[in-house]
């Protein structure tokens, strides 16, 4: 198992280069996944692994690994880096440029949260306004240093919903696709929203101060 945390690069815009580099930390594995290569620079990382088909950006042919993946194929270029993260044994994932321009991107690569989390795999998702998780174990926390959250049923109803210490509490709730009750809340001040759910999966957007 390597203990390093895997940060997987995509090609999706990155406008707020120092708020996305601030999550970064030493150790982490990069994999930059074709068009992510354009962040390495502005993020000041290398990559431990590049992987793509390059049909959005040309191969750089680095003295890096590189995995050159066919055009057709039935995973993205970023799936097929989680999957390949997954089997070198990596157990937690930050992933970057992953989320905006495109939106069926956007949704697929919101389904590799969901992936991950289906394997008890920890995962963070950062663009620019926000970062993301799944909850579905355990307990979550929003600090009142986020102003806004949201819960989401992103792939189905989730039972049991508890949001306690917030503006907007609930009480073994369910939230559905059709019904999104837990959008745009706000952690007390001072306090530290805390979120549970029984059954199911939720998005969980934390929406930071610019």
């Amino acid at each position: 198992m390597d203990k390093r945390r895997c940060v997987i690069l995509g090609g999706a815009p990155i406008g707020n280069y120092p708020a996305v580099k601030a999550y970064l930390r030493d150790g982490d594995a990069v994999i930059a996944c074709d068009a992510g290569l354009r962040h390495l620079e502005p993020l000041g990382v290398t990559p431990a692994l590049i992987v793509g088909d390059f049909d959005s950006h040309e191969n750089p042919h680095l003295a890096v690994e590189t995995i050159v993946l066919p055009h057709e194929k039935d995973d993205t270029d970023t799936m097929y880096a989680v999957r390949e993260a997954l089997r070198r044994g990596f157990k937690e994932f930050l992933l970057l440029g992953v989320f905006g321009a495109r939106l069926d991107h956007t949704l697929g690569n919101l389904g590799i949260l969901h992936f991950l989390d289906s394997r008890g795999v920890p995962a963070l998702a950062v663009d620019d306004f926000s970062e993301m998780c799944i909850v579905s174990r355990g307990e979550a926390l929003v600090s009142d240093a986020y102003p806004y959250f949201s819960l989401l049923a992103a792939d189905g109803p989730a039972e049991g919903v508890t949001i306690r210490d917030a503006l907007y509490t609930l009480e073994d709730a369910r939230i559905t696709p059709d019904w999104q009750v837990g959008v745009s809340n706000e952690p007390l001040p001072g306090r530290t929203a805390r979120i549970t759910v029984r059954k199911g999966r939720l998005l969980l957007i934390r929406d930071r101060k610019e």
